[in-house]
């Protein structure tokens, strides 16, 4: 079963903006902040939820800027994890016709 967080979000260190998560408010932004962490933005969810839920509730809410682009970011990397255990089949069926056997020679 995938983890479950109460608290999501994004902070900004060295320059790089990047979704964050938890599930204690307080203790997390004193961790970011004692990390040199800047423009710590995070919000408790409605509901525990998993990341890829919890990134697409932060988008809901309109996020903006570098925040926006970072949660954007992480929600394209996580629905492309999600959706790599599923099989596409494509192309055209084989029939008779397609399938050619080998030549016997006699």
């Amino acid at each position: 079963m995938e983890k479950l967080f109460t608290v999501a979000g994004t902070a900004t260190q060295h320059g790089v903006t990047k979704a964050r998560f938890a599930n204690d408010l307080v203790a997390r932004i004193k961790i970011l902040n004692k990390n040199g962490c800047t423009d710590i933005n995070l919000v408790e969810l409605p509901k525990p939820m998993t990341k890829l839920q919890a990134l697409q509730y932060l988008q809901e809410q309109g996020v903006a800027g570098d925040a926006g682009y970072a949660v954007a970011n992480k929600l394209a990397e996580k629905t492309k994890i999600a959706k790599k255990g599923e099989i596409k089949v494509s192309g055209k069926p084989a029939t008779a016709k397609s399938v050619t056997a080998p030549a016997v020679k006699a």
